[in-house]
């Protein structure tokens, strides 16, 4: 789809969009939790080198004794980081097949229990059914049905809520660790890798199931270098507050960086979280100097690259100094810049996005950033 289709796509979209006939109406994402092995040691990775702030917990000091939880937070993103202490546990195996990963993308929601019923009669799996968590702050009201891969959508209620984060959890009020955020801001989209052929398997549920759109489409055309290519499908939400990308690999002459997720990950999953900042220079100069590591395009990204997309207000030195890729639509232009996996299975990663108008995703971009992506695989010897 042509970048101009997508801009449209985006304002009918919108501009189409009534609450009241919105069978799911979502305020936005609430958490997204991890399973990790060391959950203690991840905390304090987020917290140095992204900057995310520990703002809650819950483990045996709080009276839960099969595992921990830390509750970390920047503006509206939080993570949640959660190691079980019983080796046959559900968390434990889940690690153990795909490593840290991402286990809930968890939805804000006015109504749990509608958001719960109204899915499962549209073919949602169940993963649980409501239930009301209490302390002395409120309640909340949690339901959740089951997705690509082991991850689950949870339903959050949390409008009689005023904790830190959820009943059972515990405020940090003085965290050990001082952290500086780096201008994260909230998650602008969330991508999810699934299997040969189950792209549209998956995207229909989100229409379906969920009653999200199909906002742009790529095809192997969109997305391929010399020797790999995917395929990707994004789906939104009525408001645009919450986008999902799908990608499938598709036929090259090697393994792609889908297929080589999920040959690690072993199976579907949540491939990266895209994070909005209103300063992409200042965030990515300082996630660079706490030692968090980008993929690399090659220089020549940068010769022709002003001519194709015109003014920006940023330096452009420093925009080539730390490798930021620039797209421009009709609203506007974007920024972005990718992280090379953020552990050692070759797995999720991070995306840094500022939007100065634009409501693409980056389509002029692609070749550079495969590019980059395949001299990591090749390293690794998984090209």
């Amino acid at each position: 789809m042509a970048t101009a289709e997508v801009v449209n796509k985006l304002k009918e979209l919108h501009k189409d969009h009534n609450p009241s006939n919105d069978f799911l109406p979502l305020l936005g994402t609430d958490h997204v939790e991890f399973y990790v092995g060391n959950a203690k040691q991840a905390a304090y990775f987020y917290q140095i080198a992204f900057g995310y702030k520990l703002v809650a917990y819950a483990g045996p000091e709080t009276g839960v004794r099969d595992r921990a939880s830390y509750v970390l937070q920047q503006e509206k993103i939080r993570l949640v980081l959660t190691t079980s202490f019983d080796p046959n546990s559900y968390i434990s195996e889940h690690v153990r097949v795909h490593g840290d990963g991402v286990k809930v993308l968890a939805l804000w929601v006015d109504d749990a229990e509608k958001s719960f019923q109204e899915t499962v009669k549209r073919g949602a799996e169940p993963e649980f059914e409501t239930k009301t968590l209490t302390d002395e702050f409120g309640e909340v009201k949690m339901s959740a049905i089951k997705t690509y891969g082991e991850t689950i959508h949870t339903f959050v209620e949390r409008k009689n809520y005023n904790g830190a984060f959820l009943p059972g959890f515990v405020a940090v009020q003085n965290p050990s660790v001082k952290s500086t955020p780096v201008g994260l801001k909230y998650i602008d989209h969330c991508v999810g890798n699934v299997g040969w052929g189950e792209m549209n398997k998956w995207v229909n549920f989100y229409e379906e199931v969920l009653g999200f759109k199909l906002l742009i489409t790529f095809d192997d055309h969109d997305i391929s270098t010399e020797y790999t290519s995917l395929m990707s499908k994004v789906v939104s939400n009525g408001s645009g507050f919450v986008k999902f990308p799908i990608n499938e690999p598709a036929e090259g002459k090697k393994k792609s960086q889908i297929e080589e997720y999920i040959d690690y990950y072993h199976g579907a999953g949540v491939q990266h979280l895209a994070l909005a900042t209103d300063d992409i220079i200042h965030t990515v100069t300082e996630l660079r100097n706490r030692g968090v590591e980008f993929l690399v395009v090659p220089d020549t990204y940068y010769d022709s690259l002003f001519e194709r997309v015109g003014h920006i207000d940023e330096d452009i030195q420093a925009i080539k100094n730390l490798n930021i890729l620039v797209d421009r639509d009709e609203e506007g232009y974007l920024l972005q810049i990718f992280t090379k996996p953020v552990e050692d299975r070759p797995t999720v990663f991070y995306e840094i996005i500022q939007r100065k108008g634009a409501t693409s995703f980056g389509k002029g971009n692609f070749k550079a950033l495969f590019e980059a992506i395949e001299l990591e695989q090749g390293k690794r010897g998984n090209l």
